[in-house]
């Protein structure tokens, strides 16, 4: 196996084990946001409020030695709140670009859907393309740039739903749900009242973390593997149960994804059992059910129409 392979496989079980050390119990929720992260995608988390959403970004910003921020995304947020502006300084006459907290390595989105889809949107040219266009110029974002976005269920007060474009721009969607009973009642017996976080130590610098989202290119993906996973989207948009099938855009996440696992994985190739781990996180939240709006039960209904879909079809070989 290429040594690249090797120490990029090494890099991402780090920073598995040391996210894991603040979200005990959750590991394959960490493996999948370290996926999206070597994959140069973006995650997104919709759950409750308090099960560790916040902890993961941050963790995950900390264990890589990179510059982390959080927006808390509420009602009255503008887009300049998030991408920054133009400065008018009265001494000089001149305008000045000052960044907004977009421009960091690690950006937490806090409830990206208490905030209206003016600002919602303010996000993709920046999650697609890696620059901002403000004022006619263009800021180009360093690498690494991963936004971690969290959502409340839409039937929580003052919530507004996502667009399908801006879905569409997060390679990954999971829920973490509540902890194990015994992490649970362990966090209970042994954390501070203030319910404080322990702070991590870097356990990879940035240009590991780079080189090791280079590696992730250099996973051979075989041409039934390909075929495997057009498959699949091809069904998405033929099944009478879904309004709207996985995107082009859809295919190319995915097949990022699959080859993201067998990195971390410690493979040089995709297998099938990739595909079929990763189809869920990255195709879910792309789908619409057919003839309903979207509700928990409803996503419920997307995931078992995919794994119904996964079941169907044959697995190569």
């Amino acid at each position: 196996m290429d040594a690249s392979i090797a120490s990029a496989t090494s890099v991402a079980q780090r920073i598995i084990s040391n996210v894991g050390r603040t979200l005990q119990g959750k590991e394959d929720n960490v493996a999948l946001a370290v996926m999206a992260l070597l994959a140069r995608g973006h995650l997104l988390i919709e759950d409750v409020p308090g099960v560790g959403k916040t902890t993961l970004a941050r963790s995950l910003a900390q264990s890589v030695a990179v510059s982390y921020r959080r927006v808390q995304f509420t009602s009255d947020l503008l887009p300049s709140d998030v991408l920054g502006g133009s400065v008018y300084h009265q001494a000089t006459g001149h305008f000045s670009f000052r960044p907004g907290p977009l421009f960091t390595h690690v950006l937490l989105a806090d409830e990206i859907n208490r905030t209206p889809p003016r600002t919602q949107s303010a996000l993709l040219e920046a999650m697609e393309e890696r620059h901002v266009s403000i004022d006619g110029e263009t800021h180009v974002l360093e690498e690494p740039f991963f936004v971690v976005a969290t959502q409340n269920p839409r039937e929580f007060y003052g919530t507004y739903p996502l667009p399908e474009s801006e879905l569409d721009r997060f390679l990954l969607r999971i829920d973490l749900g509540y902890p194990p009973a015994h992490v649970e009642k362990e966090l209970i017996a042994t954390r501070e009242q203030n319910g404080s976080i322990p702070d991590l130590q870097p356990v990879a610098e940035r240009h590991a973390l780079l080189a090791a989202q280079d590696a992730v290119n250099r996973i051979q993906i075989q041409s039934h593997i390909v075929g495997y996973i057009h498959q699949i989207i091809t069904a998405t948009r033929q099944t009478p149960l879904l309004d709207l099938g996985a995107s082009t855009r859809a295919a190319l996440a995915l097949s990022r994804a699959v080859r993201s696992r067998a990195l971390v994985l410690g493979r040089d190739h995709v297998t099938p059992d990739d595909v079929k781990a990763m189809v869920v996180p990255a195709l879910a939240h792309r789908v619409r059910v057919a003839g309903v709006s979207d509700t928990p039960l409803v996503r419920g209904e997307a995931v078992r129409i995919i794994e119904d879909i996964l079941h169907a079809l044959p697995v190569p070989l």
